[in-house]
């Protein structure tokens, strides 16, 4: 296959490496020169993956878009791994391709917080209103860039409406390393994935404030029942929770040291700032940028989503660490199904 990943960062890098060793033809495009530079220098990508060697056969582009968008008209599959807000750009100028798009973000698209009539949307939602003649889906899972890269056993869901863009991503990643397993549902795969990211701050918090064992189970389950309750909503599956874009991506977020949405959360729960918190990652933590909109579509929707609403208070300063915590254990009681 030829393969174009647009975006050196560490998913991209990982992903594109990893199609790489699989005799697939990939260029991996950053639109810095002067990364590009370092990485055909260093053979790794000192950033985002120090130490990891890049695959020789690997070609690496800055080329300019005219010429990007020539090469993508001729693969066999394009990969958007850039945050989720460049998303938006990206999908416009990508907007007449002829191969399968897919995007690796994860989250919704900030809306503004002073715009009342503001929703911020999901992926696909975003590639409906800029590139809706696209065909196109999402690559996601409970997934670390690390690990995919080092070539530790991973699985992922491959999701679209398109069978073909399915079958694409199959095609393109699935190895003795990496599984990938198909999914029509769309949108509860990306629910799954943006809203995890949330609910890690939280699980973070927890484990910053040693609140124990008990609270963080107590707390993944719920946060998975709000993930749920969101999701079905929005005209998701129920059962695609469960999965590995639900349930799996939860579990590895809320509870892996390598996850930066975690971490945020330890750091507030050990006095910092917000900006202290986000400044040392040197990564996007994807849950700070999207739980305020994740709590705003929920109150569009009628969706009750006590947890994510504590992460924004907390986020936006509203309430302490320990004041997050006690309102949620005040809430009054309720049955488990709601």
């Amino acid at each position: 296959m030829n393969i174009i990943v647009i975006g050196a960062g560490a998913w991209g890098t990982a992903l594109a490496a990893r199609a790489a060793l699989q005799s697939q033809r990939v260029v991996l495009w950053a639109r810095d020169a002067q990364q590009v530079q370092q990485l055909q220098a260093l053979h790794q990508n000192p950033r985002y993956l120090p130490g990891v060697r890049l695959p020789d056969v690997l070609a690496l582009s800055s080329a300019a878009w005219p010429e990007l968008a020539q090469r993508a008209d001729d693969a066999d599959l394009v990969v958007v791994a850039t945050p989720m807000l460049a998303l938006r750009t990206m999908l416009g100028r990508l907007r007449d391709c002829v191969a399968p798009v897919v995007w690796l973000c994860k989250g919704f698209e900030a809306s503004a917080a002073d715009a009342c009539d503001a929703v911020g949307l999901l992926a696909h939602e975003v590639q409906a209103q800029v590139a809706p003649q696209l065909t196109a889906g999402l690559l996601s899972g409970p997934s670390f860039a690390l690990e995919v890269a080092l070539g530790q056993p991973t699985a992922l869901v491959a999701a679209s409406q398109h069978a073909q863009v399915r079958q694409a991503m199959v095609d393109a990643f699935h190895s003795s390393h990496l599984r990938v397993y198909a999914n029509d549902d769309l949108v509860g795969v990306e629910v799954g994935g943006a809203v995890k990211n949330v609910l890690a701050i939280a699980t973070g918090l927890c484990d910053g404030l040693q609140l124990g064992m008990n609270a963080r189970a107590a707390l993944i389950t719920r946060g998975l029942a709000e993930m749920t309750r969101l999701g079905v909503a929005l005209g998701a599956r129920a059962e695609t929770f469960m999965g590995l874009s639900g349930l799996g991506d939860l579990v590895l977020t809320a509870t892996g040291d390598l996850s930066r949405n975690r971490q945020v959360g330890l750091a507030l729960a050990q006095g910092r700032t917000l900006a202290q918190a986000t400044g040392a990652l040197g990564h996007v933590a994807e849950g700070v940028y999207s739980a305020h909109t994740v709590v705003r579509r929920a109150d569009r929707l009628g969706v009750d989503m006590p947890i994510a609403r504590a992460v924004v208070a907390l986020l936006q300063g509203q309430m302490s660490a320990a004041d997050a915590v006690d309102c949620l254990m005040g809430r009054e009681p309720a049955a488990e199904g709601r």
